[in-house]
């Protein structure tokens, strides 16, 4: 079981959505917080909303970055002490259909939602291992890393990665006592569809007008049901905690895709040779 009371937590997208729920789980179980975002603003609303409830430092952090990685780590860990609860929590939506796909695209979409969890990984995991206290890794997959649920190639192939690095630390690191748990969530009620949009690259300038109100309306529709539908943020961060505590692997927020990993496990086990 993986105390988390004084330890020290780095978590990426830790300002908004899904990365605000965590920290503020964190918080009130007694960690000390590290925060990285790309919004600035919405960095200073968090450390002013988490301060009173436990130390808490803030970085601006775009987590393709390899080298802003290292130095972010070095200045967290001096002002909050050694990491030992990674939290590679940042991500994107979007993208564009598959014929309409650029290398901008995905360089863009898989540098963010699986390249950031790679380098988070890289950036403090040897450093965990070298002091031998143990710890904790959660990566930020999505129900999409587990069965294809419609939301485009990058998108998926993204989270298929990162379910897979996740699945391979998990067995890897359990002599470190490293724990490992990917969270695969359903619909949360989170600003992600927003973001994304005001982030997310032009997709090569191959659509028409007409589709581009189409994909604004696409992205209005999916906004309203995530805050319809949608998990809240706190009580996705409870759910991180416990699994944090309690070492599981897998974290899903609901039942969402539970006929899509039925039906895959089966085809899977149909195309095995008799």
């Amino acid at each position: 079981m993986t105390d988390v009371q004084g330890r020290t937590a780095f978590i990426t997208g830790g300002a908004n959505g899904i990365g605000l729920g965590i920290a503020r789980g964190l918080a009130r179980a007694g960690a000390r917080l590290v925060l990285a975002d790309v919004d600035d603003e919405a960095l200073a609303r968090a450390k002013v909303e988490l301060e009173p409830v436990a130390p808490v430092q803030t970085f601006r952090l775009d987590v393709r970055d390899r080298e802003a990685y290292a130095r972010t780590a070095d200045a967290a860990e001096r002002a909050q002490g050694p990491v030992s609860l990674l939290f590679n929590n940042a991500g994107v939506a979007g993208g564009a259909a598959a014929h309409r796909m650029t290398y901008e695209l995905w360089d863009w979409g898989l540098g963010i939602n699986l390249y950031g969890v790679v380098n988070g990984v890289q950036t403090f995991l040897p450093r965990m291992v070298e002091r031998g206290q143990g710890g904790h890794i959660v990566n930020t997959a999505s129900g999409a890393g587990l069965a294809a649920t419609g939301s485009g190639a990058l998108y998926t192939t993204a989270k298929y990665g990162v379910v897979g690095l996740s699945e391979s630390l998990h067995g890897e690191l359990a002599s470190a006592r490293i724990g490992v748990s990917v969270l695969c969530p359903g619909p949360v009620a989170t600003d992600i569809v927003r973001r994304t949009a005001e982030m997310a690259p032009n997709a090569g300038g191959l659509r028409t007008p007409e589709q581009d109100a189409e994909a604004a309306a696409r992205r209005e529709r999916s906004a309203r049901w995530l805050h319809r539908d949608g998990v809240d943020i706190d009580t996705v961060g409870e759910m991180v905690l416990s699994a944090v505590r309690a070492e599981r692997l897998y974290i899903l927020t609901d039942r969402f895709v539970e006929p899509l990993i039925k039906a895959r496990t089966q085809a899977l086990l149909d195309a095995l040779p008799t």
